[in-house]
């Protein structure tokens, strides 16, 4: 997980990244598909017979376990290209009022 460049820069909930479990479920889930899309072009590969169709399969095969792994593992970065004004320094709240 990428760290914040200036931990001065108050976070935007627009550009907060997703929790971990959620980030390692979605790449989880993009690579199953991929290799269930990489197991039918083999089955395919073999029901379909001889011809262009076999060999337009099995590239498919031997080329989406490269296309899976680049998929499956790009780094998230959320960016509105709004820029918040006014004083970058962080306020306080006053403090509370304690009863007695």
């Amino acid at each position: 997980m990428a760290r914040r460049e200036d931990p001065s820069v108050p976070v935007r909930i627009t550009t907060a990244a997703t929790s971990h479990h959620a980030d390692i479920a979605a790449r989880q889930k993009r690579y199953v598909i991929s290799m269930t899309i990489r197991t039918l072009c083999f089955v395919g590969a073999v029901a379909v017979g001889p011809g262009w169709l076999r060999w337009v399969l099995v590239a498919g095969a031997v080329l989406l376990p490269y296309v899976a792994v680049v998929m499956a593992n790009p780094e998230s970065r959320k960016d509105d290209s709004f820029e918040l004004r006014g004083s970058q320094t962080t306020r306080e709240l006053p403090p509370s009022a304690t009863r007695r």
